[in-house]
């Protein structure tokens, strides 16, 4: 049974673009405030190379220690103890690929380690002076004031695919970073002090970001220190905050990191759906305790928490058909809430009552001017598209369309985002056109990350009345606050939309 209270980390699930992820463990003791294991949870798919079973969600054990993953990454690791005797030094022109011989090689080895926890760890040969060339910490464990002269050092908190992948870097100036030990191997790179590959590390993690693994790895940057990590995973939990907090990440986070994220101002979500990500988390803790999952070992583990969620600022039919029948809150809090939303005389309430601000959406608006002429612009159920491309991550939100030119009019609407011909986002929707020049938001379901310098298409099929405004003057590039963006024309586009006029005149997004 693990204490919460005594933990100061826990391996995370973790999911990066893979189908492989870190199960959840017992912390490092609290001294140490970094990991000390990462375990493998099966989703959806294994590995290339892994023929193990995928049935292992509900297991907790963990994956051979010196069993690295996908078999091309093995390969990368393996010993050099294949060095023919003679003049082998001769067929290397230059020390740095000489080195590289010595990487995981027996040959002139004078010190061993042996990796990972007991019952899984590896024997990995090592050269003392090049370690101590590549890393201050082992300078000073084996040439320092306090230097011991061990032939055998254990290592049991390093994974040994993290302290292969790190003595690769030392010996061969390369860096092969796999998603699934990426963490570790920065475990690894921080404990001894090797800071190239701890910065590859985080911009591994980083170009990974995504919307599933984001709540995971803000609990890992906050322990690892690094800030700048950190502000990229509150960018992308800020503004796809409803598909974070229904990731499977979410329920392995700590607690601290849980209620940093109750905490936060600029969440884009529904109280409602935060309410019940939250109670999932609750029986993940539960089972990670050891506890029975009922309504009072919820409450138990949730603590504070639970009054952190602004249950009052929902919605009063969010609250009645969910929180309310929920039973996680008291029939005294039940009563106290309904009376806040009704009454004139509000009740005093331990929750937090102010809505949360979110993010405001900005707008990238593309023409410089919008016309309408008499027979033109017709809409006849043809696609408009365009292609644009940023400078930085964004989040597309939704776009701003031009409406009726001949009065009111309702119009249906789907808009796509695709990127290379992959749908990342589709909405099926209606807007309201007031007959004006004005344009007139429509969203997707949940915003869509955009990576910067590659380009996506943006497409609308209207469906109304047929006489609309246009732009014209069109840019190929806008600058919007921190954001860059440029624009082509798109081959999807059949209604005569481009760059230098037609429809989508606004990309509506947060950053």
């Amino acid at each position: 049974m693990v204490d919460a209270k005594g933990r100061s980390m826990k391996c995370l699930t973790f999911f990066l673009m893979l189908p492989e992820a870190v199960k959840k463990s017992k912390k490092a003791p609290k001294a140490s405030r970094l990991p000390v294991c990462y375990d493998i949870l099966a989703l959806n798919q294994r590995m290339p190379g892994d023929t193990s079973s995928s049935n292992s969600t509900s297991s907790n054990k963990r994956a051979p220690a010196n069993s690295c993953p996908g078999s091309n990454y093995q390969q990368n690791l393996n010993n050099n103890n294949t060095i023919q005797a003679g003049n082998w030094q001769g067929l290397y022109p230059t020390i740095r690929e000489r080195n590289a011989v010595m990487f995981n090689n027996d040959l002139m080895a004078d010190v061993h380690f042996v990796v990972g926890p007991q019952g899984g760890s590896q024997r990995l040969p090592g050269h003392k002076y090049v370690l101590a060339v590549g890393s201050s910490v082992f300078h000073a464990m084996f040439y320092g004031e306090l230097a011991e002269d061990k032939d055998e050092i254990r290592i049991p908190d390093v994974e040994p695919c993290a302290f292969l992948t790190m003595l690769k870097y030392i010996y061969c100036d390369e860096i092969e970073l796999a998603a699934d030990t990426v963490l570790a191997t920065l475990y690894a790179a921080k404990k001894y002090i090797v800071p190239h590959l701890a910065r590859a590390c985080v911009n591994f993690l980083e170009t990974s970001l995504s919307a599933k693994n984001a709540c995971v790895l803000l609990s890992q940057s906050c322990l690892f220190e690094e800030p700048e990590l950190t502000q990229r995973c509150w960018e992308v939990i800020d503004a796809q905050a409803e598909l974070a907090l229904k990731s499977e990440g979410f329920c392995d986070i700590d607690y601290q990191t849980l209620q940093s994220i109750l905490n936060r101002e600029t969440l884009n979500a529904k109280e409602i759906v935060l309410f019940e990500a939250v109670l999932n988390w609750a029986e993940v803790e539960c089972q990670r305790r050891e506890l029975s999952a009922n309504i009072e070992n919820k409450r138990k583990v949730l603590g504070k928490a639970l009054y952190q969620i602004r249950i009052p600022a929902m919605s009063l039919d969010d609250f009645a058909n969910g929180a309310a029948q929920s039973g996680v809150l008291t029939l005294h809090e039940t009563n106290d809430i309904f009376l806040w939303y009704t009454a004139a005389k509000k009740p005093d309430l331990e929750f937090v009552s102010r809505p949360r601000k979110g993010l405001a959406p900005q707008r990238c608006h593309r023409f410089q001017s919008c016309a309408y002429r008499s027979n033109q612009w017709r809409y006849r159920g043809r696609c408009d598209s365009i292609q644009f491309a940023v400078d930085r991550r964004v989040f597309v939100a939704g776009f701003g369309l031009y409406g009726s030119s001949c009065g009111a009019a309702e119009y249906s609407v789907t808009l796509e985002l695709k990127r290379q011909g992959v749908l990342l986002g589709q909405n099926f929707t209606k807007f309201y056109s007031d007959g004006s020049s004005h344009t007139f938001p429509v969203w997707f379901d949940h915003p869509v990350q955009i990576e910067p310098d590659t380009f996506y298409t943006a497409s609308v099929v209207l469906d109304g009345n047929e006489l609309s405004y246009f732009g014209q003057e069109g840019l190929t590039e806008v600058q919007c606050g921190k954001v860059s963006f440029q624009f082509q024309c798109s081959s999807d586009s059949t209604n005569g939309t481009g760059v230098q006029g037609g429809q989508l005149p606004e990309l509506i997004f947060y950053a």
